[in-house]
């Protein structure tokens, strides 16, 4: 997909209208996690070094249409200017008089702070009106929120129909990772896919068997497929009513050449607690009050070995219980094979998922990696091979 960037766009006193994700984690009224603000300043540095007057518009929680004054952005702005060292207007609306006063008060290299975008229905429905309230502060769009590209509202998709449409440096980091994991990768692609239930990532697993060279199912998920195999899991999270379900996807695997992990060993334990004891046990070994938490050395060791047999690995999900030790250590071992390989540039590894970067920050090993997506939502949506409006808005660029 072709899109353009900030390299493209003339800047010099230009009104730029910029979306970004500051939903933000908050404690006592103050930010508590800035990692997505931090994630903003390229994109805000780069506009401010070329002249631009910067509107950042954004979301909070979800007021859902109605102005909730807890879920007010007024609290990131001085979060912002310290990550910034410069300072950061606020406006108490992001459309109306007082949105046009506090823009039209802005000189070049200016950063200001619209109010949640949330507090009005229009956002969420995608309502045209509301998007063109909107683009009357601006004379360019810029989004940067890739974790929000997969909704279709009026900030994130509707913009971008209005007003000339730029990709946001952190947008454009997050959309050139992606494609070389899945768009356009160095072949052969390793998928590792983990979490506690095939039914929630139904649509992802029949994606990515139609795309990898290989693919290794972990965490409860991995029950299930055993399960479906007539293997015995025990006191086990399984979904025994996706059996079938798990069943197809194997038959689907083979249909297109793509080679599928399942576990060879397991860690158990007769109860999910943090120090309890664990067994390693051999498939269909396991007792009748024993729970699967972990996967196996043995596991882990194919695994790694199949990452040595790769050139690209694109992650979501844990291979087991990682934040309760002793069951962390299939996915502290993978993650950390994986850093190795990509920092030796042997292997291009993205990550991604809420899970997913936990368990890599657990294993203190995210930074090694080729890139890590904070997304969520988008990622998933992505890797479940659908489209997402805020990306496809950006390659639909509007010429004047």
């Amino acid at each position: 997909m072709t899109f353009a960037t900030l390299d493209d766009a003339e800047l010099q006193g230009r009104r730029a209208l910029v979306r970004v994700d500051f939903n933000v984690p908050m404690a006592d009224g103050e930010v508590s996690d800035d990692t997505r603000l931090r994630a903003a300043v390229p994109t805000i540095e780069k506009l401010r070094a070329g002249g631009a007057k910067v509107v950042l518009l954004a979301h909070f929680d979800r007021p859902k249409g109605k102005f909730v004054p807890a879920m007010s952005l007024a609290p990131i702005a001085p979060a912002l200017a310290k990550v910034l060292g410069h300072p950061v207007a606020f406006a108490p609306d992001c459309v109306g008089k007082d949105a046009a006063e506090a823009v039209a008060a802005l000189k070049p290299g200016d950063v200001l702070l619209l109010e949640n975008v949330r507090f009005y229905p229009g956002e969420e429905s995608n309502d045209a009106a509301f998007a063109r309230a909107l683009a009357e502060n601006g004379d360019l769009y810029v989004n940067d929120a890739f974790s929000a590209a997969h909704r279709a509202h009026a900030s994130t998709e509707g913009l971008a129909h209005l007003l000339p449409a730029y990709a946001g440096e952190q947008m454009r980091l997050e959309l050139t990772a992606l494609d070389k994991a899945l768009g356009r990768p160095e072949r052969p692609v390793l998928g590792i896919v983990g979490g506690s239930k095939v039914s929630s990532k139904l649509d992802l697993l029949r994606n990515l068997v139609t795309k990898l060279d290989k693919l290794a199912i972990g965490g409860g998920m991995a029950n299930t497929f055993l399960y479906a195999q007539g293997h015995d899991v025990g006191a086990s999270y399984c979904e025994k009513e996706m059996a079938e379900t798990a069943r197809e996807i194997i038959r689907l695997a083979g249909q297109n050449n793509c080679k599928l992990f399942l576990p060879l060993d397991i860690v158990v334990a007769e109860k999910m607690a943090p120090g309890a004891p664990a067994r390693i046990r051999s498939l269909g070994a396991v007792d009748e009050h024993e729970r699967i938490l972990d996967a196996g050395p043995e596991t882990v060791e194919r695994l790694n070995r199949a990452m040595d047999n790769s050139k690209t690995l694109i992650w979501n999900g844990p291979l087991g219980v990682f934040e309760m030790p002793p069951f962390d250590k299939g996915t502290v071992g993978a993650a950390h094979h994986a850093a190795e390989l990509a920092k030796a540039g042997k292997l291009v590894a993205v990550a991604g998922g809420g899970d997913t970067v936990a368990a890599l920050n657990h294993a203190g090993c995210a930074e090694d990696f080729t890139f890590v997506s904070t997304a969520g939502g988008a990622f998933l949506e992505w890797m479940e091979g659908k489209e997402l409006p805020g990306v496809a808005a950006l390659s639909k660029q509007n010429k004047r």
